[in-house]
């Protein structure tokens, strides 16, 4: 097992229940952010000409400028369409760096909707997937806002979108019609595991996975669970699942392709294909798409720290694929349970970012502030595997200063705990 480095949907079950709060001898109920049942007539009204108009005025609005255009507006428009309008140019700003500004300032959000939906760019390639085995029609099971009936309608799939919320329907639809995709794309309001998928191509599944104590890691505890989604996808000729990037590898199923997504170096998700005609396993950069396909290669051997360091891409970490970057430039790990790879020469590879080491340290914070300071680092970046020290409070107590920039790792090697100085190679 590795140890990873530090450097979202759907909504199958019901939204958050009101908080309850006493205040001068009356109970008075605080809606919970993104209540599902009674932001609806909010939300429909912002369908309306006049919230329409609203949400064109409130476009851009800043923070800082929300308390003064809400009492401006106010004197001529309901409370909570206002409230309504200036809380979805909040989440439009949000949603534009998973939407592109474009898209997000016409479609429709909800708060669970913009952090668990997926970033257009992954959404896409899962589409351009779809259409290269052939698919025409796919049923979207648990749609969430839309976002991937986005994206397979926008490669001229036809789509069934369904999720039990009313609210996440409304929002879904709206969508569809803001980017005139309704005549691909159908929004249905209703339980998944009583719709019937046997006229599509493909069954996507995106299964909730946040409950109220936040992310759920048992694929079982999903909403609707892993084990349905599987039994699903047995009744399309193909079928894609997606789950948490975070999935043990013994709970992929055996006749499934697993793939690890990642975006601009970010992990994202990970996904269960299903009549692709293969079991492997892969890691896909994005952009690209470049795929590394695991080659059932052994752990690579542990060796000494040489010239270069190599970090996998975090999907290629997730997806146990170390072994086949470690391959490709002749490398071996630092220590057998860190991904990290190490060599003697620079062979550039596009699964891994390249470093050339000039110091290796044991974990010491005044030898490695002397030499920061020696050297005249002012710009530090600091990235760890198999460390429990925080890279801001090593950052703190350096305190670099100076015209010259470093990475410096805290990991071990060979078991002990170790400071590597280097550079990014570009």
């Amino acid at each position: 097992m590795y140890y990873y480095s530090h450097g979202v949907g759907s909504s199958q079950s019901p939204g958050p229940r009101p908080a309850r709060h006493r205040r001068r001898g009356r109970t008075i109920h605080r809606l919970a952010h993104n209540d599902p049942v009674n932001d609806l007539l909010p939300f429909r009204s912002l369908l309306t000409p006049e919230g329409r108009a609203l949400l064109d005025e409130v476009r851009g609005t800043a923070p800082a400028e929300e308390l003064a255009v809400a009492t401006r507006l106010r004197r001529d428009h309901p409370a909570d369409l206002v409230s309504a309008a200036l809380g979805q140019a909040r989440l439009r700003q949000r949603a534009a760096a998973k939407f592109g500004a474009a898209d997000a300032e016409r479609m429709f959000f909800t708060a669970n909707g913009v952090e668990q939906s997926t970033r257009t760019s992954v959404a896409g390639y899962r589409a351009g997937r779809l259409r290269e085995l052939g698919v025409t029609s796919v049923a979207d099971l648990c749609c969430g806002i839309g976002g991937d009936a986005i994206a397979f309608a926008r490669a001229g799939i036809r789509v069934l979108a369904v999720d039990r919320d009313p609210l996440t329907v409304a929002v879904a639809r709206a969508n569809a019609e803001a980017l005139g995709l309704t005549e691909l794309i159908e929004v249905r309001e209703a339980d998944v595991t009583e719709v019937g998928t046997a006229g599509y191509d493909a069954v996507f599944v995106d299964p909730a996975r946040r409950g109220g104590r936040g992310r759920i890691f048992d694929p079982e505890a999903y909403s609707p669970p892993l084990s349905w989604a599987v039994s699903a996808a047995s009744a399309a000729r193909v079928a894609a699942l997606k789950v948490a990037p975070g999935i043990p590898h013994e709970a992929v199923p055996e006749r499934a392709e697993a793939e690890w997504i990642s975006d601009g170096g970010d992990v994202k998700e990970a996904v269960l294909w299903f009549g692709t005609g293969g079991t492997a396993v892969r890691a896909t950069l994005l952009p690209g798409p470049r795929s590394l396909l695991s080659r059932g290669l052994p752990d690579p051997g542990v060796r000494p720290v040489g010239r270069y360091l190599y970090e996998p891409d975090g999907a290629v970490v997730r997806a146990h694929l170390v072994a086949e970057v470690a391959e490709e430039v002749d490398g071996g790990l630092i220590d057998p349970t860190i991904a990290y790879v190490t060599a003697d020469a620079h062979r550039p590879t596009v699964y891994a970012s390249a470093y050339e080491i000039t110091d290796q340290l044991p974990f010491n914070v005044k030898k490695l502030k002397a030499l920061l300071r020696q050297r005249e680092v002012g710009v530090l970046t600091v990235k760890k595997r198999g460390s429990a020290v925080e890279p801001e409070e090593l950052r703190r107590k350096v305190k670099p200063q100076g015209p010259h920039s470093a990475t410096v790792f805290l990991t071990r090697v060979a078991g002990a705990p170790t400071m590597l100085v280097g550079h990014p190679l570009r």
